[in-house]
């Protein structure tokens, strides 16, 4: 794959789960395998290049890790490879595993993370925190300017559930199945500045939208605004938080290209002067329940339409309405390869229940993921 000119910068940050690579159970060690990492740093040099270390979340029994600023596809696998690498090694080193899980099929009760921000998060939220031990995929993808931002932000919001059933990874909860494909997305659902927003027109309306917000008393700080997509408080950046951390790292890989490409895409339609569609949250909000619920396996709600459609048209629909970023990008036969790849074996939801299926045991479950993780 080829570069073009001018293609946006991107990266990718993954939560994973810790687990004990004997019975599954998650374990609560992010601070110990966060010390054993610093002490052996050349963990995450790649080509002279230094990945982001591993960072602490919510809870200890997860890690989250990140890839640095990228120009390629190629360059992003490389790095997301390299960082579950690092972090696989750094786990192991006191007696652990990473598992790109994007909830804990074993019972688990998480054990939080004790920093000062995170004990407020419990304190104003008790259980909706307690019980938060779910992980995630985000992409940022560089704009040049908030205005730019917004106007992406406001476009991109029909393209954003196909995906979650892509990388729907989360079909189990505390020993149980939900019959959803991302139960990620109900539990995170419970923050209340989670989900999909309204359209927001302009920067300055962004900026007094969460104001507003923060005005309520209700979060933390900023850092809670949870939206499904948002601007980064830190990076000249949309972040998109939709998808659940993906089990194979090609589909991570695919969801940056894909992210990038939506918001290549929605910046074009700007600059040519074409309105966002005004769908409305509440149907928003319903298209992102039924790709959480059923992922791949059924319908999903068309985002031309607004009605149901098969899976896999609403995927292609996707590309299509992508193709022209893709191609100027350089990235339409890698995601055609990729995209064939998820849809040929599945999501991980798929992978996870066949391996319960054929053990009948939610440990075997983490133990195939673990492995699937590190096949890099």
């Amino acid at each position: 794959m080829t570069l073009r000119a001018g293609a946006r910068t991107f990266g990718v940050e993954e939560e994973l789960l810790l687990v004990d690579p004997e019975t599954g159970a998650p374990q609560a060690l992010s601070g110990s395998v966060i010390h054993y990492a610093r002490r052996h740093d050349e963990l995450f040099l790649t080509d002279g290049r230094r990945s982001k270390a591993l960072e602490t979340e919510l809870q200890r029994e997860q890690l989250e890790t990140a890839t640095p600023v990228c120009g390629s596809l190629d360059e992003l696998s490389d790095h997301v490879r390299s960082a579950r690498v690092a972090a696989g090694q750094s786990a192991a080193g006191v007696g652990a595993a990473v598992a790109a899980l994007a909830t804990s099929p074993v019972s688990v009760r998480p054990s939080l993370t004790p920093s000062h921000r995170y004990l407020r998060m419990a304190d104003a939220f008790g259980p909706t925190a307690d019980e938060q031990l779910t992980c995630g995929c985000h992409v940022h993808v560089g704009i040049n300017s908030p205005e730019e931002g917004v106007a992406v932000l406001d476009r991109i919001r029909p393209w954003l559930p196909p995906l979650l059933a892509l990388s729907a990874n989360s079909p189990f909860w505390q020993g149980t199945d939900t019959g959803s494909d991302s139960w990620r997305h109900q539990v995170w659902g419970r923050w209340p500045s989670s989900g999909p927003t309204e359209l927001f027109g302009s920067a300055n309306a962004y900026r007094t939208a969460v104001e507003a917000l923060l005005a309520t008393g209700v979060l933390v700080d900023e850092g809670m605004i949870y939206f499904d997509a948002r601007l980064s408080r830190h990076y000249p950046t949309v972040e998109i938080r939709v998808p659940d951390v993906c089990l194979d790292a090609d589909d991570a890989v695919l969801m940056g290209a894909l992210v990038r490409g939506l918001v290549d895409t929605a910046a074009d339609a700007w600059r040519r002067g074409e309105p966002p569609d005004p769908v409305r949250t509440d149907l928003m909000r319903l298209a992102m329940w039924r790709a959480g619920r059923s992922g791949l396996r059924g319908e999903l709600v068309h985002p031309r339409t607004h009605t149901v459609a098969p899976a896999r048209e609403v995927v292609a629909a996707l590309v299509g309405h992508l193709s022209p970023a893709l191609d100027r990008a350089g990235d339409l036969d890698t995601v055609a390869k990729l995209l064939g790849g998820v849809l040929e074996r599945g999501n991980g939801a798929r992978f996870q229940r066949a391996a319960y299926s054929r053990a009948g045991d939610l440990r075997t479950v983490v133990t195939a993921a673990v492995q699937r993780t590190m096949a890099v």
